[in-house]
């Protein structure tokens, strides 16, 4: 099992989780429903340390930049990321729909108050709710990068980044591996209930459309940047390909650096901008992420009769554009970090972290989560041949 990917974990959890909620008596049911809530509310405690530490430091070290190049990099990587997932929106809301059919809709709405009840609930307070934690992280991240080694020393700093080293063993060592004990009880209770073959009937299809949508992304930013550049976008693409495919096997942006950075020279982008965009981009540029993010959310607010708008889902993505610099790193990452957010999109109720709507976002985002991952990494490239070609022609002397 330990060799198995993530995703494959995740799915052999989905098939047992149907599995169990189908076959098994009702005690059984309950149990891992139980030990998949006891998980949930341990998944909200942890969320807002996470989005404390990682956004904190992923702002502070935006001051280890090229100058100017370094408010051209971060402007150009969230309007990629706005840009993708408005456009995945606008693509899922017309589309989705004609997937949906009546009756998968009225027998997921038939269902929607029926649930398998655990045994007991434990609730664990966070230390604070995440619009604290994403106001505090902004102010610390922001007076880290003005203020360090300047008017104050490293002491917070480094305190910070040593909890951002200890959320990240968290995640790796706990959170990332009972995940799939999640997404099976989330599965069971759904069987049990009765929504599992309706919703397992659409999501394939929406599965389809977000790789499609991540292929165009990738073609449109390597046209974009050809056109820039003046080098044939096809090259570009062909470049890519190692860091496409190691993204696949990675699901992280972080651990795919190295490999991205071979592409950005074959690409012909120097050393200096590559060392410096590639890394960078890494922690703010998630177009792929948010391609499945917005997709997964419309199709789930299809799925469940749930209001949804334009200014909504701007409202959404434009929070979501700063917040996903806590993302790299892990697989799952961006929706671990978007979760906390999700309310914006489903509302107060059914946007409960620890609930059964959540906790399908989570399922629909993870099966997708490497295309998003690899679409991310593609992109950090051409906005680095972008870069080269400005820094080339307006700025070396």
């Amino acid at each position: 099992m330990k060799k198995l990917g993530f995703v494959p974990k995740l799915i052999i959890a989905i098939i047992i989780g149907i599995l169990i909620g189908q076959f098994m008596p009702e005690y059984v049911c309950r149990l891992v429903v139980t030990l998949s809530g006891i998980f949930g509310s341990f998944l909200k405690f942890i969320i807002p340390l996470m989005i404390l530490a990682y956004v904190t430091m992923g702002i502070a070290d935006l001051s280890h930049g090229a100058g100017k190049l370094l408010g051209i990099t971060v402007i150009l990587s969230y309007l990629s990321t706005l840009f993708a997932g408005s456009t995945s929106y606008l693509i899922s809301s017309f589309l989705f729909p004609h997937f949906m059919s009546a009756n998968a809709l009225v027998q997921i709405a038939a269902t929607a108050d029926i649930s398998v009840k655990s045994y007991f609930n434990l609730t664990i307070p966070p230390l604070m709710d995440t619009l604290s934690a994403v106001v505090l992280a902004f102010t610390l991240g922001l007076s880290f990068s003005a203020m360090k080694e300047k008017e104050i020393g490293n002491t917070l700093y480094n305190a910070f980044k040593d909890l951002s080293k200890i959320i990240d063993n968290v995640l790796h060592k706990t959170i990332i591996p009972l995940l799939p004990l999640y997404i099976c009880g989330t599965f069971t209770d759904m069987t049990k209930s009765g929504k599992t073959f309706a919703v397992l009937s659409i999501l394939w299809k929406v599965f389809l459309v977000v790789i499609l949508m991540h292929m165009a992304c990738i073609l449109i930013q390597f046209c974009i940047a050809g056109a820039v550049s003046k080098k044939n976008p096809l090259i570009l693409i062909k470049n890519q390909i190692p860091g496409y495919t190691t993204a696949l096997g990675t699901q992280s942006s972080a651990a795919t650096i190295p490999v991205n950075l071979q592409c950005a020279a074959a690409d012909g982008i120097s050393e200096q901008i590559r060392n410096f965009v590639v890394p960078l981009c890494a922690n703010i540029h998630m177009p792929g992420s948010m391609i499945t993010i917005s997709a997964c959310a419309t199709a789930v607010c299809l799925m469940n009769q749930l209001p949804l708008n334009l200014i909504t889902v701007i409202q959404f993505i434009m929070t979501l554009g700063v917040a996903l610099v806590a993302s790299p790193g892990a697989p799952g990452g961006s929706i671990m970090t978007a979760l906390p957010f999700l309310y914006i999109i489903f509302g107060a109720e059914a946007g409960n972290i620890d609930g059964p709507i959540c906790a399908i976002m989570v399922a629909l985002y993870i099966t997708q989560d490497s295309f998003g991952t690899a679409c991310n990494i593609s992109g950090d490239n051409a906005i680095g041949v972008i870069i080269d070609t400005i820094y080339k022609k307006f700025i070396k002397k």
